[in-house]
């Protein structure tokens, strides 16, 4: 007459388990589903009747009622149709089984009983294994990624036949797919080889990679300023096995297809696209640009052509690796970590400092348009470049051909894994607390002296002393120095202040 069932439920990335309670009572026919259910979950009453009675179980004369705890969280999606048919059923004893409370449900239902995948099932996989469920019963995914986890067993199954079966102890399904061999994905990205020119520019590029040190580029229209950024992702090391079911989770959500699930992300929004569009929100907010840019790269080109309301947001994810979404339904948290590229011409027409084409701006219309960036936005660019057109026809006849990105992107990598190991995990120098910064490795008496003395001769703030010795202690990485050499403090200075 009564039975409780375990479930996910997922409020944006994080998810909380939910007891699906199923009480049958004799009485007149109804069927009532209670617990802040959303529409989808409240036609779940129809797809379930349909469901089971195409296997043949009938369900009249009862009055049945489910109750979705915690019931002051809202349930949203078709995902409860499974667990809530598995506790009808145990409700009416039309199955005789013991399901313990760490053993979870997840998945929608057909009206033949078919079980199918629903969106957001990778993050509600993901939050089960955080909220200590050990067995897991979803339906068979082609696009998810091979998901073996230490302490969770995943059960792959059609339909609600082949899990009625295997409870009963019948039939036993394949608990994993198998694993098919690992292919390493060919690079969609532009390899810094084809770029002509832009020796220095690479190298700041390098060092942003090694770092995540974010970057603003200027420079006259054709410079190669949207040609670098694009090169920018081939150099980033492949995401590990973490990361890649964290985008992924990410574009489920979101509804996106995420197709090179190695490769980190580069998101390019144009800068006519809503802030709702860059940010993420809805009514149930949904995941935006920058979320779909974790662990990737976001570029905005044109940087002072997007609204200064949708540039001044990109402050609080830019600081923190995370954007916190309120409405009146749900406040949501998506991850938001990713290295910010931008480009902009340096006045309206794009010819300001140029020698070969005469600039028609005032000197008011050239500090309007560079105020479009707001002060504090600008100063969260640890690199600042200023680009020149490349004379190809010169350059490729004297230009040795430049590095390729696999060997950039190596010595990228070697600097990533000395941040791990002096930092004790994954965070690079751009993003550790400054305290840990300098605990690690700190700076000399001499450094601090010429620091001190070089903020006050030029006015730094305190942020821009910081990103400083951030950017020094990623070229020291670089260079494979465990300390922060005098070089390395003077080449962040240049890169900072251009």
């Amino acid at each position: 007459m009564w039975a409780r069932v375990t479930s996910i439920g997922l409020k944006g990335m994080e998810g909380y388990r939910v007891n699906v309670e199923v009480g049958t009572y004799v009485g007149n026919d109804s069927f009532k589903i209670v617990g802040l259910p959303d529409a989808a979950v409240k036609e779940s009453k129809e797809r379930i009747i349909a469901a089971l009675s195409s296997l043949g179980y009938v369900l009249s004369g009862n009055k049945i009622i489910i109750n979705l705890s915690p019931a002051d969280q809202k349930k949203i999606g078709p995902m409860f149709d499974f667990p809530m048919a598995i506790g009808l059923l145990l409700s009416l004893h039309e199955v005789e089984a013991v399901i313990p409370e760490d053993t979870g449900f997840l998945g929608a239902l057909s009206l033949d009983g078919s079980v199918q995948p629903v969106e957001g099932l990778l993050p509600a996989v993901l939050a089960a294994k955080k909220q200590g469920i050990r067995r897991l019963y979803i339906p068979f995914d082609d696009h998810l990624p091979v998901l073996d986890f230490e302490g969770l067993e995943i059960i792959y199954v059609a339909s609600l036949k082949d899990v009625i079966g295997h409870l009963a102890g019948q039939w036993v399904p394949s608990i994993f797919k198998k694993m098919d061999e690992v292919k390493v994905e060919s690079s969609p990205y532009l390899d810094f080889q084809q770029i002509i020119g832009h020796a220095g520019a690479k190298h700041a590029l390098e060092i942003a990679a090694a770092g995540e040190h974010h970057v603003l580029m200027t420079g006259p229209p054709g410079c190669g300023k949207s040609l670098l950024a694009e090169s920018f992702p081939s150099i980033l090391p492949v995401l590990t096995k973490e990361a890649q079911l964290e985008v992924l989770s990410l574009y489920q959500l979101s509804r996106n297809s995420y197709t090179q699930s190695q490769l980190p992300p580069f998101r390019s929004p144009h800068h006519s696209a809503s802030w709702v569009a860059i940010i993420g929100g809805g009514q149930y907010p949904k995941p935006g640009e920058i979320s779909l840019a974790h662990q990737g790269v976001l570029f905005l080109d044109e940087i002072g052509e997007f609204p200064r309301k949708t540039l001044d947001m990109l402050r609080q994810p830019l600081e923190n690796g995370f954007i916190t979404i309120s409405r009146t339904h749900a406040t949501i948290t998506y991850p938001a970590s990713f290295v910010l590229i931008a480009a902009m011409n340096p006045c309206p027409c794009g010819y300001a400092g140029s020698n070969a084409h005469y600039c028609t701006c005032s000197a008011k219309q050239i500090r309007a348009y560079q105020n479009r960036l707001s002060g504090p936005l600008r100063d969260r660019f640890d690199i600042n470049l200023a680009l020149r057109p490349v004379n190809l026809t010169s350059a490729a006849g004297i230009e040795q051909p430049g590095e390729p990105s696999r060997v950039v992107q190596e010595r990228v990598k070697e600097a990533r894994e000395r941040q791990y190991d002096r930092y004790g995990g994954e965070i690079s120098n751009s993003r550790v607390p400054y305290e840990v910064l300098l605990r690690e490795k700190p700076l000399t008496g001499a450094q601090q002296s010429t620091l001190h003395q070089l903020a006050i001769k030029k006015n730094w703030s305190n942020r821009t002393q910081i990103k400083i010795i951030r950017l020094a202690r990623t070229i020291s990485d670089l260079q494979a120095s465990s300390a922060i050499t005098d070089q390395s403090i003077s080449e962040s200075i240049t890169l900072n202040t251009v």
